[in-house]
């Protein structure tokens, strides 16, 4: 009998220890799976326009990061001073890095300040155009950012790219320098082989895009040839989706023409591909061309971040509006969008979720 009683008593214990192990893995399904939801993006109820600067009213240049400590989504952006009366383009100089983020799968947004970047001079100084990644070997953030000393009325100063690296997304030190001058809208991404490559706007080899790789994002070997010289752009973004690389630029006309993708199957030899967002939306804030972009793929979605100057107007759809002082003319608001891939092109239908559709084709405004 003893026997028996003991065989019962391990069967009991056994099948209470398969119920706990069930109950953990449920538990551990149910938490993955909130972490999932937490980390998904809900653009058919993120706003228009998605954020504008509480502080200036010049949000540009966005890049937006998943942040795995907060369970949110940030942007960072070049915070334009879009609403002070300055003379020439100083708005867009003296400029710092700002911060949005989003708890709820981009529905709302709200302001975060800006990023603490050590600096290496003393005075108002200028910060453009950063990409935030994340390196997946060790789990830290980098930002790499244009870097301008002092304040211009012209496009002018000694532009540098600096880099930054964080734990956090919040406290930032200063990583060894790029050794990139005159050039600006640097963004890097990881190859399959380990290798890091940086493309970014050589303003001193015609304005156009230039590579450099890295095997630890510390020492670059720079490219001597352009890998996109189509036409004079900025702001090289490069991303994989649906068995390609693909790379986004902001042509630097002085007309409405929307930005340029690129494919290419090694991320170095690219062929030009289509231009998208170089029709006006319908969504507040959207009339305007798409401008300096960033793409983040989320379960096998890409998603199209940038920036428009909505109160810009184009005489003839074409010239540039000849009224460049006023706040209209300057201030900046961020959007989002989704790209796809339709009978092998890619499209970005920017009024894919709009609350109503226009009965007739809606025009740029003369």
């Amino acid at each position: 009998m003893k026997w028996i009683h003991l065989l019962y008593v391990v069967m009991i214990t056994t099948t209470m220890f398969n119920c706990g192990n069930q109950q953990q893995a449920n538990i551990n399904n149910e938490t993955s799976n909130t972490l999932k939801r937490k980390k998904d993006f809900a653009i058919e109820k993120a706003p228009a326009p998605l954020f504008r600067d509480p502080v200036f009213d010049g949000a540009a240049d966005p890049t937006v990061i998943w942040n795995d400590q907060t369970n949110e989504w940030m942007i960072f952006y070049t915070q334009r001073r879009a609403s002070l009366e300055l003379p020439g383009v100083a708005y867009c100089y003296g400029t710092a890095i700002g911060i949005a983020a989003s708890a709820d799968q981009g529905k709302t947004w709200y302001y975060k300040g800006t990023s603490n970047l050590p600096q290496p001079d003393e005075g108002h100084n200028t910060f453009w155009a950063p990409q935030v990644f994340q390196n997946p070997n060790d789990n830290t953030y980098h930002m790499i950012v244009t870097y301008i000393r002092g304040i211009h009325e012209n496009w002018e100063g000694d532009r540098q790219i600096f880099h930054y690296v964080s734990s956090d997304l919040e406290n930032w030190k200063s990583l060894k320098a790029t050794g990139l001058t005159g050039c600006i809208d640097a963004s890097a991404y990881l190859l399959p082989d380990g290798t890091w490559k940086m493309w970014f706007k050589n303003e001193s080899k015609g304005s156009v895009t230039y590579a450099a790789t890295s095997p630890d994002l510390e020492h670059w070997t720079f490219g001597e040839t352009a890998e996109i010289n189509n036409r004079h752009h900025e702001a090289p973004i490069v991303f994989y989706w649906i068995d390609a690389y693909w790379m986004i630029t902001d042509p630097t006309y002085e007309s409405y023409t929307g930005l340029d993708v690129f494919r290419s199957d090694d991320a170095t030899h690219w062929t030009y591909h289509a231009t998208i967002l170089d029709q006006p939306g319908i969504r507040p804030d959207d009339i305007d061309q798409g401008r300096h972009a960033d793409v983040n793929v989320v379960d096998g979605k890409a998603y199209l971040f940038y920036f428009t100057h909505p109160g810009r107007i184009y005489p003839d759809n074409k010239n540039e509006d000849p009224d460049q002082s006023r706040w209209r003319y300057r201030r900046s608001s961020l959007q989002v969008a989704e790209l796809e891939l339709l009978n092998g092109k890619v499209i970005c239908d920017r009024n894919k979720y709009a609350l109503y559709k226009p009965d007739s084709e809606l025009k740029i405004p003369e």
